[in-house]
Parts: C-alpha cells; structure tokens; sequence
C-alpha cells in the first residue's frame, strides 16, 4: 500500500488529488526566489545602522585606531544602493532569483571588506558572513546558496593574507595566534555548511508543506463545488417533477379526447413523449448520489462504504464491508452527516489499497459509545519499514511498478490525512500482524462529531 493514489477514481473531481502531485518539486523551484525588494533593504539599512554604530564605539568611546574613514566609505555603500534601489523600483518590486543572488553578493562583499579592514581572521564579526548565505538558503535556488557559501569562503581565506590587523588601543596592537586565525576560518567553512544547509532543508519542507496544503484547498472546493452542483440537481428535479407531471397529463388527456384524424393529434403525441422524457431526466437526476443537499444530508454508516468502494469495485480486487458495534452501549449503527471531506479521504485510502492489495480489501466500520471508527485493510505487502514513520508528510511514496494504479508522488496520503483532520478526525497507520499481511488505515472520531440525531438537519 503506498501513501497516495492515482487519478483512475472514477468519481467526479477525484483525480485533481493527485493530478496535482507530478508538478511539486518544479513548482516548488519555480517559487522560489521572490522575496520584495523592500525587505532587502529594510534588512541592509539594519546592517548600515549597526555597521555605523559599532565603528564609531569602537572607535569614539573605547579609544581603538579604527580606519574610520574606509569603513565609513564601504558603509556608504551600502546606504548609496539602497537609495538607489528605492529610487529606481517600487516597494513592492518581487525580485527575481538572479536579482536578490546579485543583492546577497554585494553584502558579503560589503561586510567581508568591512571586517577586512578591521582585523580578518582575527575579527569576532568574522561569523557575520554566514548571516547573507543563510538567507539565500533559505529564499533562493540551492545554486545560488552554494555560490554564495564559496563566495564567502574565498573571502575569508583572502582575508588571511590581505586583511589589515586589530584595530589598536594606545599604540598596542594584540594579534591573534595563527592558530586561533585558522580555527576561525574552520568555525566559519562548518558554519557556512551546517546554516546553510539547514536553512534550505527548513524551506523546502515549508514549501512543500503549503503546496500541499494548498492542493488540499483545491481538493476540498473541487468537492464542495460537486455536491453544491449535485444539491441543485436534487432541488430542480423536485421543483421541476410537478409541473412535467402536469403536462403530461394534460398531453395525455388531449390526446385521448382528439379525433384519430385531427392534426393536433400528433403535436398532443409529441408534448407527451417529450414531457415523459423529461420527466426520465430528472429521475435520474434525483437518484444519483451525489446529486443531495450537502447540508441536510443524513447517511448511513453502511452507505458511507459502500460509496466510497463503489467506483473501484470493476478493480482485479475483491471487496468486501463490515460493521462491527464495539460493546453493550454501541447501540445501532449511527447515523452521519454526509460529509465530501470524509468521503474523498475514504476514497483515497480504498484507492490505495485496491492498488497494493493481492485478492481483497476489506472495509470496517465500528463504533461505541463515544466513537467511531473506519479501518481499511488489504492483503498487500504493507508499508515497507523506511516509508512507514514518514507517512502524513507531502510527497512520500513507495508505490512501485507493481503497483495497478500508476506512479504519483505521495500527496493522496497528505490530503486525505488532512480532510479527516479537519472533520474532526485522526489517522493511523500500520502493518498487519502475522500472520495476516498487508497495510492497515484507521479514521478514528468523536462520536458526536459525524452522529445526526434525530430531529437535527431537517
């Protein structure tokens, strides 16, 4: 059983669950990289103000010989192109990649000639220029965070061999041990790697995650659109059945009351077929089951499977459904609200297991006092043992090529995880204990929050 499903549902609207997972990674990518503009500058009038600050402390109240005069230049730098920056876009520019790389460029070159100019190696603020990279891990293409990080590796080593010494105090100048000088430059090459790496893992999980979150949202509305569509169809059939009742019988009683050679005999004919015809289109209407008022809805527990397991009973697959009170309080069978969010989940979990399953899937709905439960099971392989603990995360799949349905990239699981949630429900998953086989899906509620009693919901 893998954690996602393939668009071979043949429910209306189905299929967007996971026709939506092949694009992730590239849609992600493509993301990434629009930051505004004004956060850029926001960010290096922070860095010209502190820059500021520091240099005049250091020099003005503690009494070091600090070269105030470059250092205040390259900080001016840093002021010019943010007036420039403002002057030219508006605040709401959206960088691209290659715009916000270059910004990121010119700030570890700007702070790298700062702690040049005071001390190298030998500078505390030297770790300050793990601050630029990190960020391009975090908003821009892995290409870019590794340009930046050998940028400012190839700074710090220059820096060994061009950078000016200590700022001096009283003509006393205190070194660093070359030892220490080169500790500083390791210290910085790991952090460079450990900050960098960690901020671009954290984004991409972000990324994925609101991408998924978002496809949920499409999903959701995809359904709540159909069963609006199928209310509508319940509704027309009712208002619509009669007056076509009417009509037909009034074309029913013309008929018989005209003369076999009477014109009007035939057009009478043809007012009662087309009105019985009619009258045949909205029945259908009426008795398809998606066409009820989402609302209103009440729905057996029984009738809750079996319409998630209908459109894949056609699979190579057996099927089979079970209802198994739990206790002396369960009572009979409750009652639900018809909910599209537990139905495209359900959906989406039976997919799975039709995919993997060897002979047969077997559905259970059980229930006590305080809760009910619905647990899919087939008699597949199962989870495999590096899958298991990941699922519920976006774009986790171990579906293989033996699998019915197809590839796709795991993010059937995620929503359908994320519709039970939002009802009011958890999942959980697990292998079969031998010496049964197979993957075992679990929707856990809160009685009271799927149960209609009576009297509510019309």
């Amino acid at each position: 059983m893998n954690t996602g499903a393939s668009s071979e549902d043949n429910r209306p609207g189905a299929a967007t669950l996971f026709d939506l997972a092949p694009e992730g990674l590239a849609s992600i990518t493509a993301a990434v990289g629009r930051t505004r503009l004004r956060t850029f500058i926001a960010l290096r009038w922070f860095a010209v103000a502190g820059q500021t600050a520091a240099v005049l402390a250091v020099s003005l109240l503690l009494g070091f010989e600090v070269p105030l005069g470059l250092c205040l230049a390259v900080i001016s730098a840093s002021a010019w192109l943010n007036v420039f920056l403002m002057l030219t876009y508006p605040q709401q520019h959206l960088t691209s990649t290659a715009q916000a790389g270059a910004q990121l460029a010119f700030d570890l070159l700007q702070l790298a000639a700062m702690i040049a100019l005071t001390g190298g190696l030998s500078n505390p603020f030297l770790f300050l220029l793990i601050a630029p990279v990190t960020v391009a891990a975090v908003t821009l293409k892995p290409t870019y965070a590794a340009g930046l990080g050998l940028l400012a590796v190839l700074l710090a080593a220059a820096m060994s061999r061009f950078a000016l010494s200590l700022p001096a105090r009283d003509g006393v100048i205190t070194p660093l041990p070359e030892l220490l000088q080169a500790g500083n430059f390791a210290a910085l090459f790991v952090g460079l790697a450990f900050f960098g790496i960690s901020g671009w893992r954290v984004s991409q999980d972000e990324a994925r995650l609101i991408q998924a979150l978002d496809a949920a949202e499409v999903v959701m509305a995809r359904e709540q659109r159909l069963s609006a569509l199928g209310a509508l169809s319940a509704m027309t059939a009712h208002e619509l059945g009669t007056p076509l009742a009417t009509i037909h019988l009034v074309a029913s009683e013309m008929r018989a009351g005209l003369p076999d050679d009477s014109p009007l005999k035939e057009d009478a004919e043809l007012l009662r077929s087309e009105s019985e015809r009619c009258r045949n289109i909205l029945r259908k209407l009426a008795q398809e089951r998606e066409a009820v008022d989402i609302v209103h809805a009440r729905l057996p527990l029984q009738a809750l499977l079996q319409e998630a397991t209908a459109p894949y009973k056609t699979r190579e697959v057996s099927f089979s459904i079970a209802l198994e009170p739990g206790g002396e309080g369960a009572g009979a069978p409750p009652t639900i609200r018809r909910s599209p969010e537990i139905l495209h989940a359900l959906s989406a979990f039976v997919e799975n297991a039709a995919s993997f399953a060897d002979t047969s899937v077997r559905v259970i709905a059980s229930w006590t006092e305080d809760q009910i439960a619905i647990t899919v099971r087939d008699d597949g392989p199962g989870f495999s043992a590096s899958v298991l603990p990941k699922l519920g995360e976006p774009y986790i799949s171990e579906r293989g090529p033996t699998a019915r349905g197809g590839g796709d990239m795991g993010l059937g699981f995620f929503i359908a995880k994320t519709l039970v949630e939002r009802t009011g429900g958890r999942v959980s998953t697990r292998n079969a204990t031998p010496p049964n086989t197979g993957a075992v899906v679990q929707c856990v509620w809160k009685r009271d929050r799927l149960e209609i009693t009576e009297g509510i919901g019309g």
